[in-house]
């Protein structure tokens, strides 16, 4: 398994403090999230869309489900930690959650638009945040303590990450 291929943008890597700048540059990724996925796979056929990114990889299909599925997991937990004191938050099994019927078969369509809703709301409270909101988080069951502007730095990562993964197979495959 090629490592450039599985990180087409390299791991993530957080910084330790976060400016407002880098703030409103993330959160202009997240807000660009819905419509650079959307290109990314836009002309694409049922066979291009059943076609793994990567040998052994989740299918283009599975990885626009993933997502839709990581993001609501994080619009929630963000919810949490700006209504609760450092909330538990548990981990879930993504693989698993892309072997699901639903990331195999539903049209890419339907977690497009589910992106779109979801990122317009999320955007939205996160650009709400004050200084003091960004140092709210939640415990993570696999990865501990992590802050909303961690968080933050996470998703503007994941965001490129995933449409990457795309843009890089079309590129390969010429398509």
């Amino acid at each position: 398994m090629s490592e450039d291929l599985r990180y087409p943008i390299g791991k993530f890597s957080s910084s330790i403090e976060q400016t407002e700048s880098q703030r409103h540059a993330s959160l202009a990724t997240m807000a660009a999230l819905p419509e650079n996925l959307r290109s990314a796979v836009d002309g694409l056929t049922e066979a291009q869309l059943d076609t793994p990114y990567r040998e052994g990889g989740w299918t283009v299909r599975q990885l626009v489900h993933h997502v839709a599925d990581s993001h609501i997991n994080a619009y929630v937990r963000c919810r949490r930690a700006l209504t609760e004191d450092w909330p538990a938050v548990n981990a879930y099994d993504e693989n698993l959650w892309a072997q699901l019927n639903d990331a195999h078969t539903l049209p890419v369509e339907i977690s497009l638009q589910l992106l779109k809703a979801l990122h317009q709301r999320w955007v939205a409270l996160l650009a709400s945040l004050t200084d003091a909101d960004w140092q709210r988080g939640y415990v993570h069951s696999e990865n501990g303590r992590e802050t909303l502007g961690k968080m933050l730095q996470m998703y503007d990562w994941h965001c490129r990450h995933h449409t990457a993964h795309v843009t890089e197979l079309r590129k390969r495959m010429g398509w």
